[in-house]
C-alpha cells in the first residue's frame, strides 16, 4: 500500500515521528515529508537519518492553512501527528489548543480532500474519550471532525487511532521519575491509586500502520494496552536503580487531570466491535456508507468501558515492559 507512495507526516519531528519514519522507511515509500514547526528538530532528525534522499523537511504550521495545502501536493498518505499534547498547558492556554488541535485538524482535512490524498491517520488519544481536560476535548473534537470528513467526500478516507502513553516520549514519566531517583532519590506523583496505559513507541507504531492498512473509514481504532499503578512503575524504575525504598511526594491532582485513564467510555461501547486481539473499534453515530456493512461480521465488544485501573499489570511484568524498551 505504502510502496512508492508521498507520505506527509505533520508533527513528524518528535518520538512518535521518529519511529513512524523508521517503519515508514521499511514500506518502500517515494518520499515521506516531514512538517513541522521546529527547525532544531528537523536539522537533528536529518543528521540521525544520515540524510536519507527520501526524506523532505518542511516547515510549517498546521495552523497556517496555505503552507499545508503546498504541503500535500501530490501526497497519498497523511499521518497526522502535530498537536498540542501536555494537559496543564493546554489548561491554561486553550485558546492555543483550539488553534492546533481543532482548527489545525481541519487544515489537514481541507488540504487532504483538496490534493485528493488517498487515507489520512488521525493519531488520537485516551483523554478524548469522556474528555476531562481541554486536550482531551480539542483531540475529541479532532476525531468529530476526521469521522465526518468521510461524509464530505469518496476519495479521501479518514481513519482514527486511539491509544494511552506511549513509553519515553517527549515528556513521559518515564524521564521525569529516572530524573527524581537519580538528583533527588525522591518522586512526586499525584495520588497513590493513579493508574495509566502504556506501551512502547515501536509496538504503538506498528498498530497505527496496522489501522492504516486496514481501516474502512470513519472507524476509531482503539488499541488494547497494558496499565499499571505509576507509583508500582516509580516502584520499579527505583529499584533498577539500586534504591529498594524510594521517598514519595503526594502532589495532588492537576488541573484537567484524571486518577485512571479510559479509552473506551460506557456511551462508545455501545458502538464497539472486538477487530481481534490488538484492537476494538468504534463505529460513528452518524452514517458512512459501507462501514455498517464492512463491520457486521465482527462481534459486539460488550463491555461496559475499558478503563486503566482494570486488570493492573504486576512489577514483574512492569519491569518486563521496561526492559524491552531500553528505559532499564
Amino acid at each position: 500500500m505504502l510502496a512508492n507512495q508521498i507520505i506527509l507526516v505533520t508533527g513528524g519531528t518528535g518520538s512518535w515521528g521518529y519511529e513512524l519514519i523508521h517503519q515508514l522507511l521499511d514500506k518502500q515509500p517515494k518520499e515521506i515529508r516531514i512538517f513541522s514547526r521546529n527547525e532544531a528538530n528537523q536539522f537533528t532528525m536529518k543528521q540521525q537519518f544520515d540524510q536519507n534522499p527520501k526524506l523532505r523537511f518542511i516547515i510549517g504550521d498546521i495552523r497556517e492553512k496555505d503552507a499545508l495545502f503546498e504541503a500535500c501536493r501530490d501526497v497519498d498518505y497523511i499521518f497526522h501527528l502535530a498537536a498540542l499534547k501536555h494537559v496543564p498547558i493546554c489548561e491554561e492556554q486553550p485558546i492555543e489548543a483550539l488553534k492546533t488541535n481543532v482548527i489545525g485538524t481541519q487544515h489537514v482535512i481541507d488540504a487532504a480532500i483538496h490534493c485528493g490524498v488517498k487515507k489520512v491517520v488521525y493519531i488520537s488519544t485516551d483523554k478524548a474519550s469522556d474528555p476531562l481536560n481541554f486536550y482531551g476535548l480539542s483531540k475529541a473534537m479532532g476525531e468529530r471532525l476526521m469521522i465526518h470528513a468521510n461524509t464530505m467526500n469518496r476519495h479521501t478516507r479518514f481513519v482514527c487511532v486511539r491509544g494511552g502513553n506511549v513509553l519515553g516520549t517527549n515528556g513521559s514519566v518515564i524521564h521525569v521519575f529516572k530524573k527524581q531517583i537519580i538528583e533527588k532519590q525522591r518522586i512526586g506523583i499525584t495520588d497513590l491509586e493513579m493508574t495509566r496505559f502504556f506501551l512502547s513507541v515501536q509496538d504503538a507504531v506498528k498498530l497505527a500502520l496496522k489501522a492504516a492498512y486496514e481501516s474502512v473509514g470513519g472507524e476509531i481504532y482503539v488499541m488494547k494496552m497494558p496499565s499499571c499503578k505509576i507509583i508500582d512503575l516509580a516502584q520499579v524504575l527505583s529499584e533498577a536503580a539500586g534504591i529498594k525504598k524510594i521517598d514519595v511526594t503526594i502532589l495532588g491532582i492537576r488541573p484537567g487531570e484524571k486518577i485512571h485513564e479510559l479509552l473506551l467510555s460506557v456511551n462508545e461501547s455501545m458502538k464497539t466491535v472486538i477487530y481481534d486481539e490488538a484492537y476494538y473499534v468504534i463505529l460513528p453515530t452518524v452514517p458512512i456508507k459501507g462501514l455498517a456493512e464492512h463491520y457486521a461480521k465482527y462481534p459486539a465488544a460488550k463491555i461496559a468501558d475499558y478503563r486503566s485501573d482494570q486488570d493492573l499489570m504486576s512489577k514483574d511484568e512492569i519491569k518486563a515492559m521496561l526492559k524491552k524498551g531500553g528505559f532499564i
